[in-house]
């Protein structure tokens, strides 16, 4: 089977990339959570299209992400949450929460697989979150979660 990444798979490729893959590997993995389109020639000039947002996205060179590192480093990221009594949460702070909590407060687009959290945030309060932008460089942020 022939298909068009659209997001990076281990072992496999990153996003715009056309692979061959077994069917039953594309047909029951791939394609159902979205990490891959059909290939036909219609699809191929889309390819375009998912390499320029995949630059837009992606951190350069390391000397780009330590710039980045810095941005993200003096953002107040805050996220409103809903919480109890006590400061807990009904429920927990997702790296998607925080994803767009930063694009909120004016940081760049993050992708949410990149956003490491150590340990589930399930009260209010500040916290510790971890951006992985390359292999080597990592930018450590206080996320502020607030009760609404």
């Amino acid at each position: 089977m022939k298909l068009i990444l659209t997001a990076a798979v281990d072992h496999l490729g990153i996003a715009g990339d056309v692979v061959e893959v077994k069917d039953g590997y594309g047909r029951n993995y791939l394609l159902p959570h979205g990490y891959a389109i059909k290939w036909t020639r219609g699809a191929e000039k889309q390819i375009e299209g998912i390499n320029r947002a995949r630059e837009g996205r992606t951190v350069r060179d390391n000397e780009h992400a330590a710039e980045l590192r810095t941005q993200l480093e003096e953002l107040t990221v805050e996220i409103p949450a809903r919480a109890g009594g006590e400061g807990r949460l009904f429920g927990a702070v997702t790296a998607a929460d925080v994803a767009s909590a930063i694009k909120k407060a004016g940081g760049p687009s993050v992708d949410k697989r990149s956003i490491e959290i150590a340990k589930p945030i399930k009260t209010v309060g500040e916290h510790k979150v971890g951006v992985k932008l390359t292999d080597a460089v990592i930018a450590h942020l206080p996320v502020q979660v607030v009760a609404s």
